[in-house]
This record gives C-alpha cells, sequence and structure tokens, in this order.
C-alpha cells in the first residue's frame, strides 16, 4: 500500500468567525478544536503536509457561480449585521470567515494541479445549500460550486465529480449544476422525506445536456458503515470509472455520525475513514491522484474533531489508527440493508438509460 499522500491543507485562526451564535449548531469552536486534535496527534509535523493560510475569496470568484444582486444583497447584509434567514445569521465577522474559507478551498485545488501535493484539504468548507440566487441551512455562497468553476476556467478541465457525503442532500450544488454534463454530482444522503432540505430523490437525475449526471441517493434512517460501503462500491465507483474524471471533490463532515443530533445516519469515525478512503483510491485510480475534500459539517461537538480526523485521514491513506467512539455503535438492522439495496436497485434503472455501467 503507498504511504501518506503529500497533502495540503487550508487553515486561518479567523475560520472560527464563522459562529453562528450561541445556541444554533453551527458554532465556530469546531475548527481550533480540530486543529488541536491534529496537532495533537503530530500531523502537522509531517514533511508530506502543507499548511496554507489563504487569503480571502474576491468579489470575482462568487461571481463565478452566484448571481450579482445575490452577492450584493448577503454583503450588505453581513454589514448591517441581519439574517439571511432565522437560522442564517449574517454578519462582517461571518463573511470574512466564509470568504478566507473559501479561498482555501481555491488554493488547496491550485496545489493539488500544480502538482505540488496530491491531495487538497479545505477546513470548513461545503456550503452546500447555497444556490445562484439563494442561501440557507447556514449556507451563504456555495463554495463547491466556486471551487468546481475556478478549476475549470482557470485550469481547464473538462470533467470533474463531486460526491456530497454530508447527511443532508446538497440541493445548492445539485441546483447549479442540474444541466451540466461537465459536472457529475452525486449526493448520497438520509432520505428527504425524513431531513432538511426535503429534496434530493432518486427521480432528480438533471436536465438537458445534463441528465443522468445528477445523482441522488437517498438513504433510509439508520444506515451505517455496512451498507454506505455497498453504495460506494455498487453506484459510485462504477458510475466514476465510465465518467473518467479529471478532478474529484467531495465534501462533507460528521453530521451522518450516529451520535449527531441533526441526522439519523449511523456511521462511525472509522466509516467515515473508510469513505474518504475509498473516494481517494478512487482518485489515484482515475485521474493522477487529485483529490480535495472540503470538510464542514456536523453539530455534536463530542464527536466532530474525531470524525473530521478521521475523513482526513482517509484522504490522506492514513491506516484508521486511534478513531475510538465516546460509545459503542448501534448495530445495523438487516431490514436496513435490505431498503438500501431497494435503493440501488431502482437507482440503477433509472440511470440505464444514460449509463453503459448499468445496463442489463
Amino acid at each position: 500500500m503507498p504511504g501518506p499522500a503529500k497533502t495540503a491543507i487550508a487553515y486561518h485562526e479567523k475560520y472560527a468567525q464563522y459562529d453562528l451564535g450561541p445556541g444554533h449548531p453551527f458554532r465556530g469552536d469546531r475548527f481550533p478544536r480540530t486543529w488541536e486534535l491534529l496537532r495533537e496527534r503530530g500531523l502537522l509535523d509531517q514533511p508530506w503536509l502543507k499548511v496554507i493560510k489563504p487569503e480571502p475569496a474576491s468579489r470575482e470568484d462568487l461571481l463565478l457561480v452566484h448571481d450579482g444582486r445575490y452577492v450584493d444583497l448577503i454583503f450588505r447584509l453581513s454589514e448591517q449585521s441581519r439574517p439571511y434567514d432565522w437560522e442564517t445569521p449574517c454578519s462582517p465577522d461571518i463573511l470574512e470567515a466564509l470568504l478566507l474559507i473559501i479561498g482555501g478551498d481555491l488554493a488547496v485545488g491550485d496545489a493539488v494541479l500544480a502538482g505540488d501535493v496530491e491531495k487538497g484539504i479545505g477546513l470548513g468548507g461545503g456550503y452546500h445549500h447555497a444556490g445562484r440566487d439563494y442561501g440557507g441551512g447556514f449556507c451563504l455562497f456555495n463554495d463547491v460550486a466556486i471551487l468546481v468553476e475556478h478549476l475549470r476556467r482557470r485550469h481547464g478541465l473538462e470533467r470533474i465529480m463531486i460526491v456530497d457525503h454530508d447527511v443532508h442532500a446538497g440541493n445548492g450544488t445539485s441546483d447549479i449544476f442540474y444541466s451540466d454534463p461537465g459536472v457529475l454530482f452525486i449526493s448520497i444522503h438520509q432520505d428527504p422525506r425524513t431531513i432538511y432540505p426535503g429534496t434530493g430523490f432518486i427521480h432528480q437525475i438533471g436536465s438537458g445536456p445534463g441528465r443522468g449526471y445528477n445523482i441522488n441517493i437517498p438513504l433510509p434512517p439508520g444506515t451505517g458503515d455496512e451498507s454506505y460501503m455497498k453504495v460506494l462500491e455498487e453506484v459510485v465507483a462504477p458510475l466514476a470509472r465510465e465518467f473518467k474524471p479529471q478532478f474529484i471533490i467531495s465534501n462533507g463532515g460528521s453530521d451522518p455520525h450516529f451520535m449527531d443530533m441533526l441526522g439519523s445516519l449511523m456511521i462511525t469515525a472509522k466509516g467515515f475513514h473508510s469513505i474518504t478512503s475509498f473516494i481517494t483510491s478512487l482518485a489515484d485510480e482515475l485521474c493522477g491522484g487529485r483529490y480535495v475534500l472540503l470538510i464542514g459539517s456536523g453539530y455534536n461537538p463530542s464527536v466532530l474533531p474525531l470524525s473530521w480526523l478521521a475523513l482526513m485521514m482517509g484522504a490522506m491513506r492514513l491506516p484508521p489508527e486511534g478513531l475510538e467512539e465516546p460509545r459503542s455503535p448501534p448495530e445495523e438492522p438487516s431490514r436496513i440493508r435490505k431498503e438500501v439495496e431497494k435503493v440501488i436497485k431502482e437507482l440503477k434503472e433509472t440511470l440505464s438509460p444514460y449509463w453503459d455501467c448499468f445496463k442489463s
């Protein structure tokens, strides 16, 4: 097995300003607490890990994806410290942090394509609920989509795959690329009938030239590591091999964890490691290792740093050592495995007109 991947990670102490307030599940201490865990584990001292202190993204970067009037609205609300909606506040500090996070995403993407590193990690990234002219769900600008457009326009890439492994469907990212065949968007999430944002169904497969390139994999509450990996092996890997991406981006965090309060999936820390290990192996196989992990979600502070560490270790090709849970995870019921098999079967049937790998 190859050794640790040379990796760039973006981090700035001002990321902690992305704090949505007392009582809100999205708090800014997630960033320094995770950074301290990386330090405790000795990862920040490794010669193969390059730390990038980012510059803020520019308005031009935001306009790669977002409508100008919407960008102006968010800047105006931030200046006035007025919320975008009831759960998505704005302030000068939040905006400053978000621009630095987006700048970090772009910096690690550039580092991967320059050949300085194999993998990139954008700590704090993954604001996948923001669309071209809307926000919500704790998200103001969609850094996932901004990174895609940056890679396409600055570096001339034509095929980029996104794997969204957050517990919630990536509705904003989906909307932005819904008719775009140059982006294979795969969102693996909890059944949208049971969780925000209430969208991300199997039948939502894209439109026009992008039909078949928007993949939603809704999982029943209670899905654990075993069934999740089955989805990666039977759906994500065949699609990736047929699509032949030039670059892979994934986004997620700790909210699919079995102890997270905002979701009902049952993934463990070792499961998170398996997810990004699998994606990193696909990148190694298909696109010269080029892979960026954006990692920002999760709402139980007692498991968030460990889960984020597990995701990063998988992406960096480190073994899953020292990932002990605070308590034992529940066992995945056999009925859940059968439900997931039904989801996979329906998905393959729905996508078979568009992908040879699913033709019977």
